[in-house]
């Protein structure tokens, strides 16, 4: 699944287009590695998000296509 629709699916970010805009401004990181929209995402890989005051590191639990609210915070868990 591509990145920008993994944070939008988990809900670690609230819409797709503000997901892609923070991976073109080098806001996201894979594993250490700055991220474009377009990386598909794998269980284990860990994304770090740098938007607002504190960064959120987070490790990739499972990959799902669809979710719903209340299972979203199932598919990552904080690091």
């Amino acid at each position: 699944m591509r990145l920008d629709k993994y944070l939008k699916v988990s809900r670690l970010i609230k819409r797709r287009t503000v997901a892609n805009e923070a991976c073109d401004a080098e806001k996201v990181s894979v594993n250490g590695k700055p991220a474009r929209a377009s990386y598909e995402v794998k269980t284990g890989d860990i994304i770090e998000i740098n938007i607002g005051a504190k960064p959120l590191r987070v490790r990739v639990i499972d990959v799902k296509e669809y979710t719903k609210k209340d299972d979203a915070a199932a598919l990552y868990e904080v690091v």
